[in-house]
């Protein structure tokens, strides 16, 4: 006999059903883990089931996408109970019902110019109504630095546990993990300060290329991912998108020309200057130069993760004034005319 929890991730009980009065004769079909689709067509639904759920972060949030959703923007707002709640407990586990998305995944590389400026003024749209939809948040925020001592003292003991055994993996391993200690080493003295007096509001938390659905006219017709709803400095928010949505996964870094088009349509609907951003990038740079964890993953965990992330952070050492200009650039002067903006 299953579990109740190997249950719950096969087939979600029909209580919850029953409360959103749902067809019994549409079947859920697992889609992802918790999560199942029911019935077919525009006019399907998704569930998620939310093991013992946080209630008050969670109303929050549904109130928060429910405000957005009816501001006109493509966020999902979750779908009302017969009894009005948008979130059903049923044996200790939360249940949330969606409309079901249509649209596909688009990497941030396949998208124009244009399609790269439309998306950063959507973040701004989105910043601009999370501004006015939640309570003020407290403008000077001390935010957690990591130390460049740390992550060396961390990559010393994975070199220490890469075997001796003569395999190019293992030489790989060494290497890779050399190059960023070395890294660590050369820019030690360039950490950020912790204090951020940079704007501060809600975030969506997660803005990249897996959280968005693009309908057949390149238009983003869903920004899903809003579990991860934070706050903190809106510029690190666009930065850290900009820098997931271009990256190139290779040698060739980010694609500066979209991520200042990015940027620039954040600014059209929510300015910030270039100060921010220009700090923002500094941070975000320096975060990923010390989070040794994908090295960990790929070289010493078996994971096998692709080598994007460590290849981006090689290269944005090696360029990083020019990302602490390109990034602000909106800010400046106008863009000359390009004809890959179509």
């Amino acid at each position: 006999m299953p579990t109740s929890q190997s249950a719950s991730d096969t087939e979600p009980p029909s209580l919850p059903l029953r409360r959103w009065a749902l067809d019994a004769a549409q079947a859920p079909v697992r889609v992802a883990e918790r999560a199942w689709r029911i019935g077919a067509g525009p006019d399907g639904f998704l569930l998620k089931a939310y093991p013992a759920p946080d209630r008050r972060r969670m109303a929050f949030r549904h109130r928060v996408t429910a405000a957005l959703d009816a501001a006109g923007l493509p966020v999902l707002a979750p779908v009302p109970s017969r009894a009005g709640r948008t979130l059903v407990v049923a044996g200790g586990t939360g249940y949330v019902l969606y409309p079901w998305v249509a649209g596909r995944r688009r990497g941030g590389l396949e998208l124009t110019y244009a399609q790269c400026e439309r998306l950063g003024e959507l973040l701004g749209l989105l910043h601009a109504a999370l501004d006015e939809h939640t309570p003020p948040v407290q403008q000077e925020m001390l935010v957690s630095t990591p130390r460049a001592a740390d992550a060396v003292a961390e990559i010393d003991r994975l070199l220490a546990a890469v075997p001796h055994d003569g395999t190019d993996f293992a030489a790989l391993t060494g290497r890779r993990l050399a190059e960023r200690r070395a890294l660590l080493v050369e820019f030690a003295d360039h950490q950020p300060p912790e204090l951020d007096v940079s704007t501060v509001g809600h975030l969506h938390g997660a803005f990249d290329a897996r959280r968005l659905r693009y309908g057949g006219s390149g238009n983003v017709t869903a920004v899903l991912g809003w579990d991860a709803l934070t706050t903190g400095p809106v510029a690190g928010e666009v930065v850290r998108a900009a820098a997931s949505l271009f990256a190139t996964g290779d040698e060739r870094g980010l694609d500066l020309e979209r991520v200042r088009a990015f940027v620039r349509g954040h600014r059209s609907a929510f300015p910030l200057d270039a100060g921010q951003i220009q700090a923002a990038v500094h941070r975000a740079w320096w975060e990923r130069l010390c989070d040794v964890a994908p090295l960990r993953h790929r070289y010493v965990g078996g994971e096998r993760e692709p080598a994007g992330a460590s290849a981006l952070v090689g290269w944005w050492s090696a360029h990083l004034d020019l990302t602490l200009d390109a990034f602000p650039a909106a800010y400046g002067t106008e863009p000359v005319e390009n004809p890959a903006y179509g």
